[in-house]
């Protein structure tokens, strides 16, 4: 169906058809040097009282910081794990 779609493309807008389309969904909330922040907050010492930063508390922390309006612990988890699997 992809391939279908795509020749169907090229035959209406030539070359054009092979550039990058919009993608569906919101934008990052978050750009790099803001994703780099939460990463340095996560590897930093967790707030008193707590063992180790949860999801929730660095999703809070972005809010906090004003990295962003809001910010989901998914999103955070999201983050992290593109981390995570970069260095893998």
């Amino acid at each position: 169906a992809t391939v279908e779609r795509t020749r169907q493309r090229f035959v209406e807008e030539n070359l054009a058809a092979l550039d990058e389309r919009p993608r569906p969904g919101n934008k990052p909330k978050l750009d790099a040097k803001a994703e780099a922040r939460l990463i340095a907050e996560a590897c930093s010492t967790a707030p008193e009282g707590r063992q180790r930063w949860t999801l929730q508390l660095l999703a809070d922390r972005v809010v906090q910081l004003e990295l962003a309006e809001s910010y989901s612990y998914e999103a955070v988890r999201r983050v992290l794990k593109k981390t995570n699997s970069s260095h893998g």
